[in-house]
C-alpha cells in the first residue's frame, strides 16, 4: 500500500533536484566563468552545509595557518578569512538560541582589542576609507585593514567554545599543520603548464624562483619543515622528543631542524632558536642530566661540522651566515646585502615618524596620494634602489614597530603594547596554574608568543601579518583553558581548622606544587 508522506517526500525532492540538474548540466556545458563558479560553488556550499555546521571550529583551526586562496571571492581571500566569518556567525547564531552556550570570556584581552579596532577604523576613515579595489574603490592597501579587523574577529572565533581536554592535542595539530600547505606554492620552480592550475587555489612562492645569485631558494620545503618540528615540541615537548625509548622522535625533529634551513632564511631559524631555549627552560629541563648531554653533544657536533660548512648547500649557508661561522662569500654577501636593505629603510622612514605620531599614515593608499607621497618622500628616499623606494611608500618597512607607528601612530603602539602585555599575562597564567594535562601545550604556546613577538619588536615583522598570530597564540590559550587559570587553593588540614592556626598557613598554591 502506498505510504502518502513517502510519496509526498519524493515528489518535494524531484522537484528540486530535477530542475537543479537541468541548471548544473547547462552551466558547466557553457564557458568557465564567474557564472558557472558562482553556481557551482553555491551548489557544493548547499551539499557541505552540514558538514560545516558540525566542523566549523576545526576547519577554522585547519584554515588559520594555511596558505590556500578563495579564487572565486573578490579579491581571491586567504581561507582563513571566509572560514572565520563563517564560524563566528555559527557561534553568534547558537548563542541565540542555546542560552547555555556562551563564548568565554577574558576582559583583558578583549578590551585592548576593541582599541585596536577602533584605532583601524578611525585612522582608515581619517585616511581616505577602506575602500578595496577588488571591490570597485579607488584604493590600494584597503586589504590590510581587513585583515588586522579579521584577526581582532578571529580571537572571539577561538574563545567561543572550550576545546575538550580529550581533543587539545587534535585541535593543536589542525592549527600547526595547516601550514604544510605552503609547500604547494614551490610548485613555480618547476615551471610547468601543467601544474599552473595549482595557482588558482595556492600562491606561488617568489623565493622559488632563480635570484641574482643563481640559487633557488625552497621557502616552502623549509617552511614544511619548520612546521613539523613546533608540531613535534607542542605534541611531546622537548623531554618527550629526547625521551630514549622513542629514538624516532629525535631523529626525525634533527631531520626537519636541518630542512628548515632549505628556505635559506636566518628569521626561521633564530625563531626556532628561541622557541627550543624557551620551552627547554618552561619544562625545567635546565635542572636536568639533559642540560649537560645537550651541550656536550652540541660542542661536538660543532666541532665536526663547522670545518664543512662551506660545502653545504647554499640555502643552509645563508640560513647560518648570523652565527660567527665560515661560509661562501656568495652567501654572506647575499646575507649582508639583505640587511643592509632593511637597516637603509629604517634610516630614511624613522625621520618620518613625528610626522604620523598623533594621526597615523593609515595602510590604504589613493592615486593621489600615492603621486603626492612619491614626489615628498622620494628625498628622503634618494639613496634607494626603486624596489626600496616602493617597499618603503607601500609600507613594508620590515620592522614591527614602523609598521604600527606609522599607520597608526602613538595610539596605536600604546592599544597594541596594552593587549601585549595582556596576552603574555594570561598565556603565564594558564602555563603556571594550568591542567596538568596541557601543560605542553600551553609550555609551547607561551614561548612561541614570547618568540613571535621577540622577533617582531627586534628583527622583522608587520602588524597587518602579525597581529594574526598573535591573537591565535593567546586565543588558543584561553579555549584550551576555559579562560584564565587561577591557583588552587591550598586544603587546609583539620587540626589546623581546631587549633585556629589557620592564617598561619600558606592560603594558596599552583597546579604545579610552585
Amino acid at each position: 500500500m502506498t505510504n502518502p508522506t513517502a510519496l509526498l517526500r519524493s515528489f518535494i525532492i524531484l522537484s528540486i533536484c530535477l530542475p537543479l540538474a537541468i541548471l548544473l548540466g547547462y552551466i558547466i556545458a557553457g564557458p568557465f566563468d564567474y557564472t558557472f563558479v558562482g553556481v557551482v560553488g553555491a551548489c557544493i556550499f548547499v551539499l557541505l552545509l552540514p558538514l560545516l555546521l558540525s566542523y566549523h571550529y576545526p576547519l577554522m583551526l585547519l584554515g588559520w595557518n594555511a596558505t590556500m586562496i578563495v579564487f572565486f571571492l573578490p579579491g581571491a581571500p586567504q581561507v582563513w578569512l571566509p572560514l572565520v566569518a563563517f564560524s563566528i556567525t555559527i557561534s553568534i547564531v547558537r548563542r541565540t538560541i542555546d542560552p547555555r552556550s556562551k563564548f568565554i570570556s577574558v576582559p583583558s584581552v578583549t578590551w585592548p582589542l576593541v582599541v585596536i579596532a577602533v584605532v583601524v577604523v578611525a585612522t582608515a576613515e581619517a585616511t581616505g576609507g577602506i575602500k578595496l579595489r577588488s571591490m570597485g574603490g579607488q584604493v590600494a592597501g584597503g586589504k590590510r585593514y581587513i585583515l588586522l579587523l579579521a584577526a581582532i574577529v578571529g580571537y572571539f572565533a577561538l574563545t567561543a567554545q572550550q576545546i575538550p581536554r580529550e581533543r587539545a592535542g587534535r585541535y593543536i595539530g589542525l592549527f600547526l599543520l595547516g601550514g604544510l600547505t605552503v609547500v604547494m606554492g614551490d610548485v613555480l620552480y618547476f615551471e610547468s603548464r601543467a601544474l599552473q592550475f595549482v595557482f588558482w587555489f595556492f600562491p606561488p612562492n617568489l623565493s622559488a624562483l632563480e635570484t641574482q645569485t643563481g640559487m633557488v631558494r625552497l621557502s616552502g620545503v623549509g617552511a614544511v619543515a619548520s612546521v613539523i618540528t613546533y608540531f613535534m615540541l607542542a605534541k611531546y615537548g622537548i623531554q618527550g622528543i629526547f625521551f630514549p625509548r622513542r629514538p624516532w622522535r629525535l631523529a626525525l625533529f634533527l631531520f626537519c631542524v636541518l630542512g628548515s634551513l632549505a628556505g635559506g632564511f636566518r628569521s626561521g631559524l633564530i625563531g626556532f632558536l628561541l622557541v627550543f631555549w624557551m620551552m627547554f627552560y618552561l619544562e625545567g629541563l635546565q635542572r636536568t642530566k639533559l642540560l649537560p648531554v645537550l651541550l656536550l653533544a652540541g660542542t661536538l657536533a660543532a666541532s665536526l661540522m663547522l670545518p664543512l660548512v662551506e660545502k653545504l648547500p647554499y640555502n643552509f649557508q645563508r640560513a647560518l651566515s648570523f652565527l660567527p661561522v665560515s661560509v661562501s662569500q656568495v652567501a654572506r654577501a647575499d646575507a649582508e646585502e639583505s640587511a643592509h636593505w632593511r637597516l637603509e629603510i629604517w634610516k630614511a622612514v624613522l625621520p618620518e615618524v613625528p610626522h604620523y605620531l598623533f594621526l597615523g599614515k593609515g595602510l590604504a593608499m589613493t592615486r593621489e596620494d600615492l603621486d603626492y607621497s612619491r614626489e615628498q618622500e622620494m628625498h628622503a628616499m634618494r639613496a634607494f634602489t626603486q624596489e626600496e623606494s616602493w617597499a618603503a611608500l607601500a609600507g613594508d618597512y620590515h620592522s614591527g614597530p614602523l609598521s604600527i607607528i606609522i599607520p597608526f601612530g602613538i595610539w596605536g603602539v600604546l592599544a597594541f603594547l596594552w593587549f601585549v602585555v595582556a596576552a603574555v599575562r594570561v598565556v603565564y597564567k594558564n602555563y603556571r596554574y594550568g591542567d596538568p594535562d596541557l601543560r605542553t601545550i600551553n609550555a609551547f604556546l607561551l614561548a612561541t608568543l614570547i618568540a613571535r613577538l621577540i622577533m617582531y619588536f627586534v628583527i622583522v615583522g608587520a602588524f597587518f601579518v602579525d597581529l594574526q598570530a598573535f591573537v591565535a597564540y593567546v586565543g588558543l590559550s584561553v579555549a584550551l583553558n576555559g579562560g584564565v587559570a587561577r591557583p588552587v587553593p591550598a586544603a587546609v588540614p583539620d587540626a589546623a581548622k581546631e587549633t585556629g592556626f589557620v592564617n598561619l598557613l600558606p592560603r594558596r598554591r599552583s597546579a604545579f606544587g610552585r
